[in-house]
């Protein structure tokens, strides 16, 4: 019988020390099949200690051994993937704390369990968005933050890798929701603050919210009626679907503006260029009226404060500033009807003037932040006409016969020598307008707004809009009416009445 050796051993699969036949200390073993090749330390016959197991593809482990299983820390490198991972190792699997190096650029470092990531982590995938939280079979469960692409940063709870339970999100223009979350979308009580200033507070579905405003109304009776030259409120609410106010809401901005119908005139041939770009710059509305309608100033009683504009610049917007331009048109449109030499009359008895110089500080209405689904445009004043639109307040000889209950071309049965001395006088008057003599028109005896037909209208003018959807504009039909005579009436202010609005 041969004595046992002590020494190395070369054989056909390992070249190594042996110990009584078992392979002990460093050595190499390639496998069988050839796809496995071992470059390390053995004990007893096993792998114990550093070692380097490599296979064929060109994947590779090198770390710790213990009794022929991979087990402590190690380096496992995946070719057909090119992942890379450097951690702790139990049995062969991915277990205790590691970093996994993805190929795409992604980088996994915490906990795993036998292979499945668990515990708390830190993920970055290859768009470059982190995750550092908990994590349950390999998805990320409990609580956790995440930065995504664009920017945004969500804190809060997951399930199964969505969104669920409460959560906070911050987004990258500044909007903040806190509230509840279901599939990763809002879902539940929740609060927005959106980067416009418009507060929601209330229940959401599928990511949108349940009793958000729908639209706008302006509040009162099918025609609002305004005394000529006196201030008037508006009151509006925003609305749901079902009708009723969105309390729910705060914030949102809007605008009220007004109009008046628009009749297009024919333009000579000696029309001057600019006469042509100001009725390009000036682009008809629709209304739900039947017609279109243009631009129409409005003004605000300020009495001397401050308008709310000024402590909150978020209110203003570009259509506000070119509306304070207008106003300023306007009244340059007065200053130069006055240098025509117009000659003045005292229509300022009939009509209050609403001045639009620098002492009363005449500006457009200031835009409104909605509170509780409700606003209040107070003392809104409509303007004199300016010189750009008396065109169209030319007067309708068949509108005001039809109104006054007269055929055309009938005077009345009987009429005084005085009363058709009146007429007659009016009705130069009128036809001097029509022909485009605005001789008589001048800033002295239009003080304020013309009798007739008017349009307002409120805006949504959220910037941006809320979730991105502007509300649809309200309109209201308003109609200017004559102050009620004091007394006797004056027949000189009643000859050189101002015709009305179609």
């Amino acid at each position: 019988m041969a004595a046992p050796r002590n020494g190395p051993r070369i054989s056909q699969h390992y070249v190594g020390d042996v110990r009584k036949q078992l392979r002990h200390g460093y050595g190499i073993y390639v496998y069988a099949n050839s796809f496995f090749r071992y470059e390390g330390e053995w004990e007893d016959g096993k792998k114990h200690g550093h070692g380097k197991l490599l296979f064929r593809d060109g994947s590779y482990y090198e770390g710790q051994f213990v009794r022929g299983e991979i087990t402590g820390s190690g380096q496992r490198y995946w070719a057909a993937m090119g992942n890379t991972y450097s951690g702790g190792f139990q049995d062969g699997e991915l277990h205790g704390h590691g970093v996994m190096k993805y190929k795409d650029g992604g980088r996994y470092e915490g906990e795993f369990a036998f292979g499945i990531r668990e515990g708390h982590s830190l993920l970055v995938d290859k768009d470059g968005q982190t995750y550092s939280g908990a994590f349950y079979s390999n998805k990320k469960h409990g609580d956790g933050q995440m930065t995504f692409q664009n920017g945004d940063h969500y804190e809060g709870n997951w399930v199964l890798d969505q969104r669920q339970g409460h959560g906070v999100l911050h987004c990258v223009d500044g909007s903040i929701y806190e509230g509840q979350w279901r599939n990763d979308v809002f879902s539940g009580q929740g609060t927005m603050i959106h980067c416009s200033g418009v507060i929601y507070d209330g229940p959401w579905i599928n990511g949108h919210p349940a009793d958000v405003a729908k639209k706008i109304t302006i509040l009162g009776e099918d025609v609002i009626e305004v005394v000529q030259g006196s201030p008037a409120t508006f009151h509006v609410e925003l609305r749901k679907e079902d009708g009723e106010r969105a309390e729910n809401e705060n914030g949102r901005v809007l605008r009220i503006c007004a109009g008046i119908k628009h009749i297009p005139s024919a333009k000579s041939q000696t029309t001057n260029i600019l006469e042509l770009i100001e009725d390009f710059e000036e682009i008809p509305m629709e209304t739900p009226f039947g017609y279109e309608c243009i631009n129409y100033p409005l003004s605000y009683i300020t009495e001397g404060k401050q308008p709310q504009n000024s402590s909150d610049p978020s209110l203003m917007d570009q259509t506000e500033v070119e509306s304070s331009n207008a106003l300023q048109t306007v009244a340059s449109d007065h200053e130069l009807l006055h240098e025509t030499g117009g000659d003045p009359s005292n229509r300022q008895d009939e009509y209050p003037k609403i001045s639009v110089s620098d002492e009363d500080t005449a500006l457009p209405p200031p835009n409104k932040r909605a509170e509780m689904g409700k606003v209040s445009f107070e003392d809104v004043v409509f303007v004199p006409p300016p010189a750009r639109l008396l065109h169209l307040l030319e007067y309708n000889d068949k509108t005001r016969k039809k109104a006054s209950g007269r055929p055309n071309g009938e005077k009345a049965e009987k009429m005084t020598f005085s009363q058709e001395k009146i007429e007659d006088s009016r009705s130069e008057i009128l036809n001097k307008e029509r022909k485009g003599k605005l001789e008589n028109v001048t800033a002295d005896n239009i003080t304020t707004a013309i009798t007739g037909e008017y349009v307002v209208m409120v805006e949504d003018v959220t910037s941006p809009p809320f979730l991105g959807y502007a509300l649809p504009t309200a309109f209201k039909l308003v109609r200017i009416v004559p102050e009620k005579p004091k007394g006797k009436s004056n027949r000189k202010s009643e000859m050189l009445n101002v015709p009305t609005v179609n």
